[in-house]
């Protein structure tokens, strides 16, 4: 990521309604929520209220949560993002607590149902409340403290400390950010980041279903990262992010220390996510970082069997693994990189395989159960059809657990990365023509790029 501090850039188009009187940080069945009245949480970081988009004519009326304590108003989550209702001069929309432990919204008292929760009927109490947290996390609660919805588990286009960025196993469910359509409309945009429902190991951003950027496959990494110490630098912040996989979900998610900025990661109606603070001195939301941040870690920017090199400053280039050459000379020289590049020569069973240390792993992998290095290089080196490995021990990552991550490519490989010494990196065996399986000797020439640093 580019964590170069950038401002942000222009603020939101939306109308508050001026609150005629506040609340205070819960709803119960007794009291609904109507325009211009908001809920406030307990610590005063966040509110509950209605507020207009200035994306439509006549402007939409939308459920939302936002800071309460900053003077640019920053939505965090909309409930009924996709069917906004009207403010009219005889009605006016309101958010009820039912009897049944559900909110609901409604166009007007004891009108057209737009938005609601699904707390099953088991809960109904009247003593239910419906309470907003200090962390930005709307739940409904029992009367024993049991929570039985939260906002959290139905994320809008913000991803807030606490919360999770999870997959199912079961189902491979799970949520995603989804941007805004415009900076004026918080109807659904194009744009969503989430968790890769086929591995659940790496995360995603997505145009429709076209993937714009992947992150590396998770190695294992624990908490500390350059995220962490470049933050600290601030003086403000200190970040710590974790990956967590049990046996039901996986999930990612961030804290951020006492006392810190409002933090946030933000997916833009531009398909930009950022990671962004706010900055209460100059009273700007400060980026310090944004997928992605060049147009050579765009997904498959460099084509097949191409990677992009992030080592090379300032401005990272497409590259050709050695053995390889680009398929389309000079539309590679003019930085048309899309085609790729191919072997010079063919693939023998007998070849062997190069470690690359420093990459980022390419996608379209199969998993292969728990095993150990060896097992996985022979799993590989076995099947003439596979074209590269990556192994990794992910049992000092998960507490009272052995698990193990062995990775296999058939073909093409598609979205590769050079990291350099990065906790996120993973070493990549790649087959090459020529290189010898018993000996790993070069027949040919030593690899130009390689050689020196793999001493090959």
């Amino acid at each position: 990521m580019d964590w170069s501090s950038l401002t942000c850039s222009a603020a939101v188009l939306i109308i508050l309604l001026l609150p005629l009187g506040a609340s205070d940080d819960r709803l119960v069945p007794s009291k609904p929520l109507s325009p211009g009245i908001t809920v406030v949480s307990d610590g005063g970081d966040f509110a509950l209220g209605f507020f207009f988009s200035s994306g439509s004519t006549p402007s939409n009326l939308y459920l939302g949560i936002w800071y309460s304590s900053i003077p640019e108003l920053t939505v965090v989550w909309v409930a009924n993002r996709g069917t906004p209702v009207t403010n009219g001069t005889s009605s006016a929309p309101i958010l009820t607590l039912t009897n049944a432990s559900n909110l609901v919204l409604s166009d007007s008292d004891g009108g057209q149902v737009v938005w609601m929760t699904n707390v099953g009927a088991a809960s109904s109490s009247s003593s239910t409340e419906a309470v907003l947290l200090n962390t930005g996390n709307l739940i409904i609660r029992s009367p024993n403290g049991t929570m039985l919805w939260q906002s959290f588990d139905h994320p809008t286009d913000t991803f807030l400390p606490g919360m999770k960025m999870r997959i199912r196993y079961r189902t491979r469910a799970g949520e995603r950010l989804v941007s805004w359509k415009d900076a004026g409309d918080p109807s659904p945009g194009s744009f969503s980041y989430g968790c890769d429902p086929a591995t659940s190991i790496q995360m995603f951003l997505w145009d429709g279903s076209r993937p714009v950027y992947r992150s590396t496959p998770w190695t294992g990494f624990r908490v500390k990262s350059e995220d962490e110490y470049l933050l600290t630098k601030t003086s403000a912040i200190i970040i710590n992010l974790a990956f967590v996989n049990n046996d039901e979900e996986s999930y990612t998610m961030f804290t951020v220390s006492d006392g810190a900025w409002h933090t946030r990661f933000v997916l833009t109606y531009s398909g930009k996510l950022q990671f962004q603070s706010w900055n209460s001195s100059s009273s700007t939301w400060v980026v310090f970082g944004q997928w992605s941040p060049h147009e050579c870690n765009r997904y498959g920017y460099c084509g097949p069997n191409g990677y992009c090199d992030e080592t090379v400053l300032p401005i990272p280039t497409c590259k050709c693994f050695d053995g390889f050459k680009p398929t389309r000379t000079e539309e590679w020289d003019n930085g048309e990189f899309w085609k790729g590049c191919q072997r010079k020569e063919a693939l023998r069973c007998s070849d062997g395989f190069v470690p690359l240390s420093g990459m980022k792993p390419p996608d379209r992998f199969a998993i292969v159960g728990n095993t150990s290095l060896r097992e996985c290089a022979a799993a590989c080196g076995r099947n003439c059809s596979c074209m590269a490995y990556a192994y990794a021990n992910l049992s000092s990552s998960i507490e009272n657990r052995d698990l193990t991550r062995c990775l296999v490519w058939v073909g093409e490989l598609v979205d590769t990365g050079r990291l350099g010494a990065s906790t996120a990196s993973d070493t990549l065996y790649l087959r090459l023509a020529g290189l010898d399986a018993a000996t790993g000797t070069k027949s040919l020439p030593l690899l130009s790029h390689y050689a020196s640093v793999y001493d090959i």
